[in-house]
């Protein structure tokens, strides 16, 4: 018997639903990911059929944002959703970038120094400075607010 592969999932959700939808999520065991400041966006972390049956189990709007690239579901990888929690949850200083697609051209870079280190973005120039950027496939993305030293970068 094959197995179903878990990933993270992207749900376009209503404005203020999101904490309705959170305890739904959580009470039906399904690990899950929000941010406060993308207020139409749930992260899920499920099977496929496990996300698709979710909708008309809970009775509740989510709209599972499509990849016309791929043709298929968008998902995030396990690495990018734990940097991403991880500067929720560490950082004081925390960006969040509205439009994602419109950044190109980032140098890829790893942070291998200080308490950041292990998280993997690119970087970019924002209000003046230059950042660590996070992002979550085209439908999210932070900015480490935090100043991190040149000698605690890594190319990749």
């Amino acid at each position: 018997m094959m197995q179903s592969i878990v990933r993270w999932y992207v749900a376009k959700i209503k404005p203020r639903t999101e904490k309705k939808i959170k305890k739904y999520l959580d009470s039906a065991g399904v690990e899950n990911f929000y941010l406060l400041q993308m207020p139409d966006t749930i992260f899920v972390r499920a099977d496929k059929e496990t996300l698709l049956s979710l909708p008309k189990a809970s009775g509740l709007n989510m709209d599972f944002q499509y990849n016309p690239a791929i043709h298929q579901l968008q998902t995030v990888s396990d690495k990018q959703m734990a940097d991403f929690i991880f500067l929720q949850n560490h950082s004081g200083d925390l960006i969040v970038l509205p439009e994602p697609e419109k950044l190109i051209g980032g140098e890829k870079v790893k942070v291998i120094g200080g308490e950041f280190a292990g998280i993997e973005g690119e970087i970019y120039r924002i209000k003046g400075h230059k950042r660590v950027v996070v992002r979550l496939a085209d439908c999210g993305a932070v900015a480490l607010g935090n100043y991190i030293a040149k000698e605690n970068l890594e190319r990749i």
